[in-house]
């Protein structure tokens, strides 16, 4: 199997920008992680996704664009993203295209194939640890449409036997556990 990972990128303390990290946390809580597969809560990561550009065979990103309407779910290779041009909106979309553009002097087999799965956020002003509710109605698609992508680079992740709801994980990222050793 190559070395693939997934990579959730945005701020969880913006409402619906905070989407790609809580569905690579809901992947990673409901399915079962196969050796060489690794997710990142990628965050506002800015520079630090350089090193993972060159470290993994295959990276999906999984964010939210400014593209269509609050909800719309949207796949985009690298190329397509890049040839948006100046078009970019949001600051997730800025971040990642800027490290593409710079990753863009490396050869091909230097860098790893980038895939986006992003979706139109609803709100992303309000400060609270949220999702609006037609992001949360159109998550599941974002799910699917990451599963389907990883299957194209023939990765199969199959479904853990417990299930961790997305309102679950939101709680423990608003609400984190105090560590027992301090």
């Amino acid at each position: 199997m190559k070395k693939c990972a997934i990579v959730g990128i945005g701020n969880i303390m913006f409402c619906d920008d905070g989407l790609g990290v809580y569905a690579a946390e809901f992947i990673r809580r409901n399915f079962i992680i196969p050796p060489k597969f690794d997710i990142f809560d990628g965050g506002t990561l800015g520079f630090g996704m350089m090193t993972l550009f060159q470290e993994y065979e295959t990276i999906v990103i999984l964010s939210t664009t400014s593209e269509g309407e609050s909800g719309d779910l949207f796949h985009f290779s690298k190329e397509e993203l890049l040839a948006q041009g100046t078009v970019r909106q949001s600051a997730n979309e800025v971040e990642v295209a800027q490290m593409l553009e710079i990753c863009s002097i490396l050869e091909d087999d230097e860098m790893a194939q980038i895939e986006i799965v992003a979706m139109h956020p609803g709100d992303i002003v309000p400060v609270e640890t949220s999702l609006t509710p037609i992001v949360k109605e159109a998550f599941p698609l974002m799910i699917e449409k990451t599963l389907e992508v990883l299957r194209l680079h023939q990765i199969d992740l199959r479904p853990r036997k417990t299930h961790i709801s997305l309102d679950a994980i939101i709680e423990d990222y608003a609400h984190p556990r105090q560590s027992a050793t301090l």
